[in-house]
């Protein structure tokens, strides 16, 4: 089929390793209209809720347009517009200077998975091949280097052996570290249909009970960082009880007795216990179940990777599917799922500083040869350079002086936040390519480059199961943004490595990269070694490609040695890309975790994503009803806890850690296990005062992959009280520069407009006088006209309360409500907020509605009109909130999830409020009783 079908184009997603096809068009509103792609392999037409939102965050607003330098005005130094001939003119001759004066490794890249697989290829061939230094790394190692690192070491190669049929043909699927149902949505739903289909047995491996659990037919609330002990404790039960695939060993396999060696340390089940915390008959059934099901799916994420042993637990893994010979046969494979829509291309072109392009490697002198001619260059990278964390560091230490970050935001998502914003803020020259105009990254900058994003950019991702997807342009772009690979290529330009960026288009990088994966492959006589293994990595069939040809490329995964004969599964045959053509059994040791608990820090908080949020929510934040569900930075503990802590469901507690201390919204939840809380990492300082979570995090790493450890911090917590809140709507997103002042603030786009939480110790009089005084309000009760502004305002006040609102041209423009309790408002459990007889939901959708309206009516009474009382948003696909919801439990008696969505719509779309559903009508029906 054609990528474009009438006026709709087929693209890819912009978010997680899923890859899901879309279709999009601009439609007779001229906004872009998005679903699902039924034919693209990887989602059949399903979309997620943060994939159905995508049409709400393109769009001019907040977009960097132009290139501007850092110029000194009057003792102030302020980012200024300049041609894009000035700002690659100042980076080519800054890095060039550097270079000539402190050498090629004092310069550094740092790039994201959100870049598309041309740009990451020409970044890293500026740096490694012209420049001549390896200090080029990306976000993803925060997410997945250490299933990188145990892959090369067990299969030879950076490879995922399955793919996503294999959870359609399972019998069980194990899902580890891995909160699926927020976080690969779509995967999720494939599972949850496999189940009643199949009778699918599923395992769920994680500390806390999420929404995944929902399916699960066995939890096992591990210890954080015990995953070692379980899976060693596996491996030897199986070697015990005689599950081992000896055929499959002795043709497939070597190191399997080193391996059984560290394993038996945890040969009886009391030792796995005592370690894990698990129960016996928790560990004894996931042991036997594992034993007896050859189709078994394994599906491994960031709680595996992110770990100061992450690559051992992804190796502890790998043990157990090889000893049962389970490796890439239809619904028998381990499955490690990616975190970015480009993660996986990232790392095929050398994105990370420890790889060379195409999977090929430093210390192999045939593929620093072949390259080097292939490139044309005497200047190629002969060594690894430094990791994420490693690259920083050497900032801080003053031995790279340049850096360029690219559509990345290391000021909120790498650990240690607060030094790395130091850091940045002392690094002499700092170049940012970014699509938006405010980041905390780009604060930070001395040149800022204007970059597509997505849905102006053209290219190619590849998602968990190497299926590489084309990614097309469907809007133009916005002022003077430019493609990436095309700023870099400029830049490789006026640094005098012209010829080798003489780029037309992004067609000419794909073929370029596609023949790369040609070379030192198994037969090509050019070879010294002739018993090197083939590469799996090999895009033969893609690298003729005319550019028509590629623009209308459809999703296949590689190996493609043929065009349109791509590979689903491999190493089913059991040979492997080691030099000894069999894979490798590594001997995992468990180790605690990096940081350990004390009377200080007496509670271990894990951090993750939130269902309907996207990394540091420079592109969800744009969109009103992503913001909805989750509306602030949270902790969630258990009840336990908040009785010994003293700490109130919605109150506000301080979580502190050796590194600093954030201000976050208690969640009393049963997610948690006593002695551990989770805080989601998506809020940063463009969004709240005090919620950037890896402040706490600290830069403890793997030894071989140099992952942060993101799981298990000790920190410390207190109850904070507060005398005053207020809720804040505007148009103008830049009153929240106002609130510096406020202990506790969050910023959250609403419908037309903003909606601003603040939390404070001052008094009610205190909040509202100085709400007041930033506003300009009127300090008279009822209705105030200023013909002269066009100006209408209203105010209603109470002894515990004031409201607020002021119009332009007849429609609301600001408004506000002060009181001394506003928490039920801020909720993100899914208990009703009906104890409160205060109802404020709908600030929501007040922007932009007359005084006429009853909406409006509603903000002085505090009672929403029946008609429009949808309350918290549940449902983000449908649109569907609590008080909806409960309405139909109640008066149309659904006793189903089923029921609830009939009747409603909820959980029709993506489904991953299923389990939200489920938990409300449990508490409902409990109270019924």
């Amino acid at each position: 089929m054609s990528p474009k079908d009438s006026t709709w184009i087929k693209s890819t997603c912009a978010y997680c390793g899923v890859g899901c096809g879309i279709e999009a068009k601009v439609n007779s509103l001229g906004t872009l209209e998005v679903r699902g792609d039924k034919a693209h392999p990887a989602n059949f037409g399903r979309l997620c809720s943060k994939g159905l939102a995508l049409g709400e965050t393109v769009g001019i607003e907040g977009r960097l347009l132009t290139p501007k330098i850092k110029q000194q005005r009057k003792h102030q130094s302020k980012l200024e517009t300049v041609c894009w001939e000035d700002a690659i003119d100042d980076v080519a001759s800054n890095f060039n200077n550097v270079i000539e004066q402190h050498g090629k490794d004092a310069v550094a890249f740092y790039v994201s998975g959100q870049l598309l697989t041309e740009d990451y290829y020409v970044a890293n061939k500026l740096m490694k091949g012209f420049i001549g230094s390896a200090n080029i790394d990306t976000n993803s190692r925060l997410c997945m280097s250490s299933s990188v690192a145990g892959h090369k070491r067990a299969f030879g190669a950076d490879i995922v052996p399955g793919c996503y049929d294999d959870l359609e043909l399972a019998e069980l699927i194990i899902l580890t570290g891995s909160n699926l149902a927020w976080c690969h949505p779509v995967l999720f739903q494939r599972i949850r249909e496999a189940k009643v289909k199949n009778n699918c047995k599923i395992i769920v491996i994680d500390p806390r009970r999420t929404a995944t659990c929902d399916i699960a037919d066995l939890h096992l609330p591990l210890q954080p960082g015990s995953d070692i002990a379980l899976f060693n404790g596996l491996l030897a039960f199986l070697s015990e009880n005689n599950a081992v695939d000896h055929d499959y060993i002795e043709s497939a396999t070597e190191g399997l007795e080193l391996a059984l060696a560290s394993a038996f340390r945890f040969g009886d089940i009391e030792s796995v216990q005592a370690v894990t915390g698990l129960e016996r008959a928790q560990i004894l059934a996931f042991y036997q179940l594992f034993a007896a099901t050859e189709k078994t799916v394994t599906v491994y994420s960031q709680g595996v990777n992110q770990s100061t042993s992450g690559t051992n637990k992804v190796n502890s893994i790998l043990n157990c599917h090889l000893a049962t010979g389970r490796v890439g046969k239809p619904g028998s494979t381990p499955f490690s799922v990616t975190g970015q829509p480009n993660a996986m291309g990232g790392r095929e072109v050398g994105g990370l500083a420890n790889m060379l392009a195409a999977h090929m490697d430093f210390d192999n002198p045939d593929h620093i040869r072949q390259i080097s001619d292939f490139w044309h260059t005497g200047n190629l990278a002969t060594a690894p350079g430094l990791k994420a964390i490693d690259m920083f560091n050497a900032i801080e230490s003053g031995k790279i002086k340049a850096i360029w970050i690219m559509a990345t935001n290391p000021a909120v998502s790498l650990p240690e936040s607060k030094r790395i914003n130091s850091i940045l803020a002392n690094c002499p020259y700092v170049v940012v390519s970014d699509c938006m105009a405010d980041t905390d990254t780009l604060r930070h900058a001395d040149v800022v480059l204007p970059a597509q994003g997505w849905s102006e950019k053209s290219g190619t991702v590849t998602n968990s199961e190497r299926r590489v997807s084309r990614q097309r342009r469907l809007l133009p772009s916005p002022g003077e943004a430019k493609p990436d690979w095309w700023i870099i290529s400029e830049v490789a330009k006026k640094m005098g490595f012209g010829d080798a960026f003489d780029y037309r288009n992004e067609a000419d990088i794909f073929r370029e990269y596609a023949q790369m994966t040609t070379l030192c492959q198994e037969g090509n006589t050019s070879l010294s070694d002739m018993t090197a293994p083939a590469r799996p990595l090999n895009l033969s069939g893609l690298a003729h490609l005319n550019t028509r040809q590629y623009h209308h490329m459809t999703p296949q995964q590689w190996p493609v040695i043929e065009h349109n004969q791509p590979t689903a599964r491999l190493f089913a045959n059991g040979e492997f890309a080691t030099p000894s053509g069999k894979a490798q059994f590594i001997a995992t040791d468990y180790r605690p975790t990096a940081s350990t608990l004390s009377p200080q820090y007496p509670l271990l908080l894990n951090t993750g994503r939130v269902r309907d949020h996207w990394h540091t929510m420079t592109r969800t934040g744009l969109s009103a009803r992503l913001s909805e569900h989750i509306s602030e930075p949270y902790l969630a503990l258990s009840a336990q806890d908040a009785d010994q802590f003293a700490v109130k469901d919605k109150g506000l507690v301080t979580v502190s850690s050796e590194l600093g201390t954030l201000l976050l919204r208690a969640h009393i939840s049963k997610e948690c296990r006593q002695g551990q809380v989770f805080a989601p990492f998506h809020w940063n300082d463009c969004t709240t005062s005090m919620g950037k979570v890896d402040t706490l995090i600290a830069g403890s790493r793997d030894p071989l992959s140099g992952q942060p450890e993101f799981k298990a911090t000790p920190v410390n917590i207190k109850p904070v009280s507060h005398a005053s809140e207020a809720l804040l709507i505007c148009t103008r997103k830049d009153i929240a520069s106002l609130l510096s002042d406020q202990e506790h603030w969050t910023c959250q786009r609403t419908h037309n407009g903003y909606l601003l939480r603040i939390t404070s110790q001052q008094s009610l009089k205190q909040l509202r006088e100085w709400l007041a005084n930033c506003l300009a309000e009127n300090e008279t009760n009822g209705l105030v006209e200023d013909q002269t502004k066009g100006q209408q305002r209203i105010k209603v006040e109470t002894e515990n309360e004031c409201r607020f609102a002021m119009f332009k041209g007849g429609l609301i423009d600001i408004a506000f409500v002060v009181s001394d309790k506003l928490q039920g408002s801020i909720d993100t459990d899914s208990k009703s907020d009906s104890s409160n007889d205060r109802d404020y939901d709908y600030l929501y959708t007040l922007i932009g509605r007359p005084l006429s309206d009853p909406l409006v009516q509603a903000l002085f009474t505090g009672k929403t009109p029946p008609e429009h009382q949808n309350g918290r948003l549940i449902c983000a696909c449908k649109q569907v909130g609590v008080k909806t919801i409960e309405k139909a439990i109640c008066t149309q008696s659904c006793n189903s999830v089923k029921d609830i969505s009939d009747a409603t719509q909820a959980g029709t779309g993506c489904g991953s409020c299923v389990p939200e559903l489920q938990l409300m009508l449990d508490e409902i029906q409990v109270k019924q009783v």
